[in-house]
């Protein structure tokens, strides 16, 4: 049943059961009772109890006004010097609704319209969306095959992008989503360079930095040399599976404080009360779960690539460095041209099409392993069934 504490519980220990009857959210209500869902990413989790009480004691007290995010900030800036010895001035910071939200107004602030934004594909899906949705073209810059960044092609993309004059952005999803990469110090500082010698902007997505698994470690973009004009979003919400507390932060490089500072006030008013003090207690207070987390998820990635190995030998596991979530190469399954149709109409598990994610993404799924060993058993026994 995965690690067991001192308390003998587990946090990613929550029966298939429990789920169905407790969880409202999108991720379950999406599919009929008998799919099993591992696809958007939200984590079959016990909650961080340092969460639950702080929220809980707001709601009690009557706490449920307008946000205020000094606190917020300032605990954020304490964790990110802790963890990964990465400083800045959390004064300079601006507080936005969510990750995506943060994102679209800063491509609309350093991107004129119609203008372009890179994208490292395979890469997260929702990364096309915004782009759209801000009325921006996307341009695509693949990682090699290898999974990683490949900078000759960012290169090249950058100065083709920028030759005509237009102001241009890159989007980096840092660590990677969907294959789970961790983006070395030294990539980030050649990326730096490259997008500096062109005058590209970096806005780099880090929700998903503390969930570097123990073989890794995680390097915010804004931490190495050559950065200072970068942009960072992040928040709490994929750590502590607090996607429904929306608050999050925009960290700005000290050459793009400036910048930042352009953004009309009014962006900073979505951000939730109860979200500030949900992901203020879980950076502050929710430190220890998190790492017991990360030692779950470590565990349940091992199990995955065992399950893949020895009951889908015709798939070919990605193995992630970070996030929960793992790239899977459906296409040797003999499933035809829609795997992930396949499996959920056959196997009754729900995947994220690979398509979505861009180039590159023909043939494969993104599988969400933030659950109990249990259940990813089962989900995996139930997809080796369409190969019978």
């Amino acid at each position: 049943m995965g690690e067991r504490h001192a308390d003998g519980a587990t946090i990613l220990g929550v029966p298939l059961a429990d789920l169905r009857r407790d969880r409202t959210s999108v991720k379950w209500g999406r599919y009929e009772p008998d799919v099993i869902p591992m696809w958007i990413a939200e984590m079959d989790c016990a909650p961080c109890p340092a969460v639950v009480d702080a929220v809980s004691a707001a709601v009690a007290r009557g706490d449920t006004g307008y946000a205020l995010t000094q606190e917020y900030a300032a605990e954020i800036a304490a964790f990110a010097a802790d963890e990964w010895g990465w400083g800045f001035d959390h004064d300079s910071t601006t507080r936005v609704a969510d990750v995506l939200t943060g994102v679209t107004h800063l491509l609309g602030l350093l991107t004129d319209p119609g203008g372009p934004v890179v994208v490292s594909p395979p890469v997260y899906n929702a990364f096309y969306e915004v782009i759209e949705a801000c009325g921006r073209r996307v341009v695509e810059a693949p990682l090699g095959p290898d999974h990683r960044l490949d900078l000759d092609r960012l290169a090249d993309v950058f100065a083709e992008v920028t030759a005509g004059g237009d102001r241009a952005a890159y989007l980096l999803s840092n660590p990677h989503n969907p294959t789970g990469t961790v983006h070395t110090p030294d990539e980030l500082a050649a990326l730096a360079r490259v997008a500096d010698e062109r005058g590209v902007r970096v806005v780099s997505d880090e929700i998903h930095g503390p969930l570097v698994l123990p073989t890794s470690t995680f390097t915010p973009y804004l931490a190495v040399a050559g950065a200072e004009r970068g942009i960072t979003v992040t928040s709490a919400s994929k750590a502590w599976n607090l996607a429904g507390l929306k608050a999050a932060i925009i960290v700005p490089g000290n050459d793009a404080a400036d910048d930042v500072r352009r953004l009309h006030p009014w962006v900073t008013f979505g951000a939730s009360h109860l979200g500030v003090i949900a992901q203020t207690a879980a950076f502050r207070d929710g430190r220890e779960w998190v790492h017991r987390l990360v030692r779950e998820l470590d565990s349940n990635r091992r199990l995955l690539a065992e399950l893949v190995a020895a009951q889908l030998p015709g798939a070919r596991l990605v193995v992630p460095e970070a996030t929960y979530l793992a790239w899977l190469d459906l296409s040797g399954l003999g499933l035809g041209d829609d795997p992930t149709g396949e499996v959920l109409r056959r196997a009754r598990v729900a995947l994220s099409p690979g398509p979505i994610f861009g180039s590159g993404g023909a043939g494969h799924a993104r599988l969400n392993y933030a659950t109990s060993p249990d259940i990813l058993r089962e989900a995996v026994k139930r997809m080796a069934s369409c190969l019978d």
